[in-house]
């Protein structure tokens, strides 16, 4: 079997869950990764055997990966890692998968914070963004926060093989946040959970059936606890003048910013994605 064959079996495999052009890029990236292969190497010599880097036969590692991937989990997990700002970040069952709209909210917070502050990531996940803001804000103090054990062995193991200095503890956004850290904050960052539990049958497999439901489901009758939990723990972890960065449910966006002027916050600014969603808001803590 050639890499080509492999790659074709594999996207006919795929197309019953995705459409052509998307189930072609994950067979190639899935062909790749079993080859132990960089996607130019792939591209540059398609007609070479498939040959597992892992040892088994084409076929049955093809297979095996196949029945993985048609079962709707994600090509992160099977590849045990996803990109996020440029850097490579493990990822596996338990922990959410790094999102492009969330290098957007970073980016925002890498421009306009400088200089020696002390930032919190609230739900760090694989830990994407407290370590990518370590490494491209070198004089921040960084922490991160998570209520899962797994996503916080995974995140300090992210940071540390990127070398980004984080200090990671366990704490519930809703509730004894500001207890687990004492320290005063110049910035709180979060991405915290926000789907409705409405939403939850629209969404693709590969999101709702393996993507950890702590870390993206909210009551329908309170879609924005978190937000208002971590505003209201804000208030006491939080310099004057200090500012909350938070990623957003579009359709939530007139709630969150209601909610942050009753919690005493200024100067809200609300930002759009790329796709003119409205995704990201930053206010300030009332002096």
């Amino acid at each position: 079997m050639t890499r080509r064959e492999a790659i074709h079996i594999l996207t006919e495999r795929l197309i019953p869950l995705y459409e052509t052009d998307e189930a072609r890029s994950i067979a190639r990236a899935t062909v790749a990764h079993l080859a132990g292969i960089s996607r130019s190497a792939l591209v540059a010599d398609p007609d070479a055997p498939f040959t597992p880097k892992d040892g088994g036969t084409a076929e049955t590692v093809l297979e095996a990966a196949a029945r993985r991937l048609e079962a709707g989990e994600p090509l992160q997990y099977l590849l045990g890692e996803a990109e996020f700002y440029g850097r490579r970040f493990r990822v596996g069952e338990g922990v959410l998968i790094p999102r492009p709209e969330t290098e957007e909210l970073v980016a925002w917070i890498a421009h306009d914070e400088k200089g020696p502050v002390r930032m919190l990531d609230i739900g760090t996940g694989s830990g994407c963004i407290a370590a990518t803001l370590a490494l491209e804000i070198p004089d921040a103090e960084v922490y991160a926060a998570d209520i899962s054990d797994r996503a916080l062995e995974v995140a300090a193991g992210n940071a540390l093989e990127l070398g980004a200095r984080v200090v990671f503890r366990r704490a519930d956004a809703l509730k004894e946040l500001a207890e687990a850290f004492p320290e005063p904050f110049d910035v709180l960052v979060s991405n915290p959970p926000y789907v409705p539990e409405s939403d939850r049958a629209g969404m693709h497999t590969n999101v709702r059936d393996h993507e950890p439901a702590l870390a993206l489901f909210v009551p329908d009758d309170d879609r924005i606890r978190f937000y208002r939990a971590i505003a209201r723990a804000g208030q006491r972890m939080l310099r004057p003048g200090g500012r909350l960065y938070f990623e957003i449910y579009e359709h939530a966006a007139e709630e969150v910013i209601r909610m942050l002027d009753e919690e005493r916050y200024t100067g809200t600014i609300l930002r759009r994605d790329l796709f003119e969603k409205p995704r990201m808001i930053c206010s300030k803590k009332s002096r």
